[in-house]
């Protein structure tokens, strides 16, 4: 995963967040809204400023907030303390420190998965996400769509045939859907909305 080293940090003191809107993801609300969601331990992989993580603290969910700059982790913490909502963050690189041995019955991550350098790196992270996991557990992946016409522009981009590869054969695929992704940028960018399941 890429470090402070790379940017992140400095993304966050000046603002450059076109994915950060403010709000709850659409796909992970939707996703929550209509799967048989067991209330437990989630982890957010990628919380940035922690919007996601805040909204799945309030349907009840106990929420864990994993990202490499420390200056969104510190921006989630305040906005959660300012909120009165009980989220644990914290700074890490979630390719080395993963998030604990089975313990969650959900992970999201909005755009962290296609972020990862290589085959070998994401294949790492599907492992890590599995190992975070209870049997069972869901995985919702915002992942840059290959299908956009705007190729060299925005996030990272993944084809079908790419998701699958590496994820299998830690996780089924249960839904994997073509969508727009919100942004504050006036064109938002294709993903793929992929849910997965842990074998």
């Amino acid at each position: 995963m890429p470090g402070p080293e790379d940017g992140w940090d400095e993304r966050y003191v000046t603002g450059d967040l076109p994915w950060d809107t403010g709000c709850p993801d659409t796909y992970l609300v939707q996703t929550v809204s209509r799967w048989p969601l067991c209330r437990g331990r989630v982890l957010e992989i990628g919380c940035g400023t922690g919007t996601n993580s805040i909204w799945l603290a309030r349907q009840g969910f106990d929420v864990v907030g994993l990202d490499i700059s420390g200056e969104a982790i510190a921006i989630a913490r305040k906005r959660s303390d300012e909120q009165g909502v009980s989220c644990k963050f914290a700074a890490c690189n979630f390719l080395k420190a993963g998030a604990g041995a089975g313990e969650c019955v959900f992970a999201f991550d909005r755009g962290c998965f296609h972020s990862i350098p290589g085959e070998k790196g994401r294949r790492t992270f599907t492992a890590q996400v599995a190992a975070a996991l209870i049997p069972g557990g869901l995985w919702l992946s915002m992942i840059g769509n290959a299908d956009d016409p705007r190729q060299g522009q925005g996030p990272p981009k993944m084809s079908a045939r790419q998701i699958t590869e590496i994820v299998e054969p830690l996780f089924a695929i249960l839904d994997l859907q073509s969508c727009m992704i919100e942004s504050r940028k006036g064109d938002p960018p294709r993903f793929w909305k992929c849910l997965l399941k842990k074998r």
